[in-house]
């Protein structure tokens, strides 16, 4: 696993704890209105920030760059939906680890499946950064929901989604720079807004007569603008980990190190909302810190 240096896991897990502060923030403001209409505004707004840096940092639209960027888009999107609806219908604490462990495994079987050898101590590394994964992702079952299989296959779904837009990402040429990002955040925004449409008016029929939308104030509106800047700068880091260093063995360490976005969501929640961290979730942080060094090392 010879290139795989710092440099590589420090962008990785910086796109990953952004991943999950962003996470943090569009949950907050979830619990104010519907969470696809947050969805929707979080995408949009993060078009702004990635317009920006395209400014600054250039960018080609090469047909490549708008192939990508439209199938990262749309695999964000499926996965965003997905997991929203794996979540109302299934308990979080089995069915938020189940898509952040598909979301790792994809990348690496598509990386290993198209010739990338991983040396044995990069093999253990990636089973115990997914393992912790999974027990950042623990959490209680206190909704009373059961776990089915359709809830279980759009969790499944959901984290395939993930993975692909990050294969999307390795996808692109260094050389196109932020412009896949830009076209991958336009299409998720178009295909949330879509969504967000077409559930609206299928609801429409069903709303109270006389009923009042909750006013949302500033808080709201800055929970929202944070979480969208966020989001797109966590897929800077995300791409840039990519591309840093030319080696095939860099698509599944980067997965892998994605998937550990619920450690931002966590910290965050126990700093801010002061939620005590289980023991589980502290044995799969130090899991995830000790496989990161090991691949940035082997």
């Amino acid at each position: 696993m010879r290139g795989i240096g710092m440099f590589t896991v420090l962008l990785g897990l910086s796109g990953a704890l952004t991943y999950g502060f962003a996470d943090f923030l569009g949950g907050l403001s979830a619990r104010r209105t519907r969470p696809l209409a947050v969805t929707s505004l979080t995408a949009t707004i993060g078009i702004g920030p990635l317009l920006l840096g395209l400014v600054l940092l250039g960018g080609r639209f090469t047909p490549g760059a708008l192939i990508w960027g439209a199938v990262a888009g749309a695999s964000g999107s499926v996965g965003v939906l997905l997991l929203y609806t794996a979540l109302s219908i299934g308990p979080m604490s089995v069915l938020s680890p189940v898509t952040s462990v598909f979301s790792a495994i994809l990348p690496v079987v598509a990386a290993v499946a198209f010739g990338t050898r991983l040396s044995p101590v990069a093999i253990a590394a990636i089973v115990v950064a997914i393992l912790a994964v999974v027990l950042v992702s623990v959490s209680r079952n206190t909704s009373g929901a059961h776990v089915t299989l359709r809830g279980l296959l759009m969790a499944a779904v959901a984290g395939c989604g993930f993975g692909g837009l990050v294969l999307a990402y390795d996808m692109t040429s260094p050389a196109e720079g932020v412009a896949p990002l830009v076209v991958a955040r336009a299409a998720q925004a178009l295909l949330m807004v879509a969504a967000l449409l077409i559930t609206k008016r299928r609801r429409a029929p069903t709303s109270a007569p006389g009923s009042q939308t909750p006013t949302l104030g500033r808080s709201f509106w800055l929970m929202v603008i944070a979480c969208g800047v966020l989001d797109a700068a966590a897929n800077v880091f995300i791409q840039a980990a990519l591309h840093v260093s030319p080696t095939p063995t860099t698509l599944p360490t980067v997965s892998v190190l994605n998937a550990l976005y619920p450690v931002g969501t966590i910290l965050l929640a126990s700093i801010v909302l002061r939620e005590r961290l289980t023991m589980i979730q502290l044995g799969g942080i130090c899991l995830g810190i000790a496989a990161s060094v090991t691949l940035s090392l082997s």
